[in-house]
């Protein structure tokens, strides 16, 4: 499932990254946001959605969040 289809306020842990863009895959890296990881969907917005990761929160949007795979 990806991360726009998932529940606010359950803690999922990261399976994948899919995505082409290496600078992507960097930029979620440095956040924290790679494979193995717990993140949590705080809550759904209109175009997107804030999620959890190691105690910091992050405004993604729906792109993103569909790449993501919990």
């Amino acid at each position: 499932m990806t991360l726009k289809q998932a529940q606010e306020g359950k803690e999922y842990v990261i399976q994948r990254i899919e995505t082409d863009d290496e600078e992507l895959n960097s930029f979620l890296f440095s956040l924290g946001c790679y494979s193995g990881e717990t993140i949590t969907v705080v809550t759904h917005r209109r175009r997107g959605c804030v999620v959890s990761i190691k105690d910091a929160r992050y405004s993604i949007d729906d792109q993103l969040a569909e790449a993501i795979i919990v």
